[in-house]
């Protein structure tokens, strides 16, 4: 059934001194169960509101802005009537529950390799909706405002498991999967407009990232560390790019003999990703005898602490280095190695187990001042130039 025209109307929002926007779309009449005839109406909350009784001039200046903002949608959406672009099963399909959909979107993708970034942003978005809106929220209620403000609540509220801020990477991969989501109704008529539109992505922040040139890690190789086992952990990280979490909890059940090479099968710590990774002869050689499945393979790190970061930068210091290195610094030098001798971009993105290219591409952001440098500061100027 076609709608016929459309209302722009007001409800006063109980004691808040606020009047709700909303849109009521007519469609006719229809005879009830009763036999009395019923009189079809659809709805559209703007989530838009103005003040019951406005004093100031900010104030009325305000409930002008927002009338004209909504008789601006009213118009927008006579125009989609029109053009044939708004009808009655829309309108149906545009009240459907948003968080039950994204929830088997979620379990839709929930693979290996995937699972974790849809699993996080669903408990984000719940986070969100429950704070801000109703768990009850309909597609219709997903607008330009939602977006922006799913994207705010990334940055300055959601948190990790432990507590801490989600860092710029995060939340641009969450805020990833909810435009997927998005897009993914939109094929499905759900939604007729992207309501995400305008609304940029999260910029990822790069943070100084300290790594070893080859030479300088030749150099950590063969000066002495008073923690052996610390030295051992910390070449094979930057032969391998594994975590300080993987390395740590890695076992010998992990460890996989392939063809004649090894390979390591596990789920990283930080993302629970799978991942299947070869390792060199000379990382196989830095872990030691093997153990029973169970055992840990770097079992003498109980834990990494200040004492480790201590021992960490006297061992560096010794080798000639003094470059702020945590042991995070191994899996930037793996990234950054690996580059230079000829890695593309999105194989290096597998071996580091990253979701979003966008974080790899920081390493290539790396590489190319590298190079610059190399360009401008490396060959010593001429003297005695006579042009």
């Amino acid at each position: 059934m076609d709608i016929s025209s459309v209302h722009l109307r007001k409800r006063k929002q109980g004691k808040s001194g606020r009047m709700s926007l909303y849109l009521e779309f007519y469609k006719g009449t229809a005879p009830g169960p009763d036999g009395k005839v019923k009189v079809l109406r659809d709805y559209e909350y703007l989530n838009l509101y103005l003040d019951d009784k406005p004093r100031t001039s900010a104030e009325k200046e305000h409930n002008k802005n927002i009338l004209e903002l909504a008789k601006s949608i009213k118009a927008k959406r006579e125009l989609e009537i029109k053009n044939g672009q708004y009808g009655f099963d829309a309108g149906v399909k545009n009240k459907a529950l948003f968080l039950p959909y994204f929830k088997a979107e979620a379990e839709k993708k929930a693979t290996p390799d995937d699972s974790g970034n849809w699993t996080s942003t669903l408990k984000h978005l719940t986070g969100f909706v429950e704070k801000r809106h109703s768990s009850r929220i309909t597609f219709r209620e997903i607008d330009k405002a939602f977006c922006e403000g799913f994207k705010d609540y990334l940055r300055d509220e959601a948190t990790t498991r432990t507590g801490k801020g989600l860092s710029s990477a995060s939340q641009g991969a969450y805020y990833g999967k909810f435009k997927a989501c998005l897009n993914k109704a939109i094929k499905d008529g759900i939604l007729s407009v992207d309501p995400a539109k305008g609304v940029a992505r999260p910029k990822i922040i790069s943070h100084k990232r300290e790594y070893l040139t080859f030479d300088e890690l030749q150099a950590m190789a063969k000066a002495e560390c008073r923690n052996p086992a610390l030295k051992r952990m910390f070449l094979f990280s930057c032969l391998t790019g594994l975590r300080f979490s993987d390395c740590h909890k890695l076992t010998w059940g992990e460890v996989q003999q392939y063809g004649k090479g090894w390979r390591l099968v596990f789920h990283q710590q930080k993302t629970k990703g799978l991942q299947y990774h070869d390792i060199s002869k000379q990382a196989r050689e830095l872990m030691g005898e093997s153990g029973s499945p169970d055992d840990r393979v770097f079992f003498a790190i109980s834990a990494y602490s200040a004492y480790l970061s201590i021992v960490l930068r006297e061992w560096a210091l010794k080798a000639g280095i003094t470059k702020h290195l945590t042991f995070h610094s191994g899996r930037h030098t793996f990234a950054v190695l690996q580059l230079e001798n000829g890695t593309d971009i999105y194989t290096l993105s597998r071996l580091l187990g990253h979701r979003e290219i966008e974080v790899t591409a920081i390493y290539a952001d790396i590489l190319d001042k590298t190079r610059r440098e190399a360009m401008t500061d490396r060959i010593p100027e001429l003297s005695g130039l006579n042009l």
